[in-house]
């Protein structure tokens, strides 16, 4: 068992801190969002600050704004794309058709 004089789970300076020791905080203000599932988040700003258009819900993530009855829609979330598909979307058909046969011309030692 340890000894001394020292109290468990305490260190130097630990104690409540009050207003008296760090000043007055600043007023605040709550301003209410709301995402499209309904969850309102009430985030505090100072009351001198610029309040945002938007905010992000902790809950689920979705954007969030002020207008309860018509918040954010969600974002949409695009399907995996492969290479082949960005390549398919750059190129068209009779584009590929030539660059196959210049490779395959320079396979074959024709250029």
């Amino acid at each position: 068992m340890a000894g001394g004089n020292a109290i468990r789970g305490s260190r130097v300076g630990a104690g409540p801190m009050g207003e008296a020791e760090r000043g007055e905080s600043a007023p605040r203000l709550r301003v209410s969002f709301w995402c499209a599932n309904g969850h309102e988040t009430r985030p505090s700003f100072a009351s001198d600050a610029q309040i945002p258009d938007g905010w992000d819900c902790p809950r689920c993530g979705f954007p969030a704004g002020q207008n309860r009855d018509n918040p954010p829609d969600p974002p949409r979330n695009e399907p995996y794309k492969t290479h082949l598909a960005y390549v398919r979307e750059r190129r068209s058909e009779a584009d590929g058709e030539a660059i196959l046969a210049e490779a395959l011309a320079k396979l074959r030692g024709e250029i």
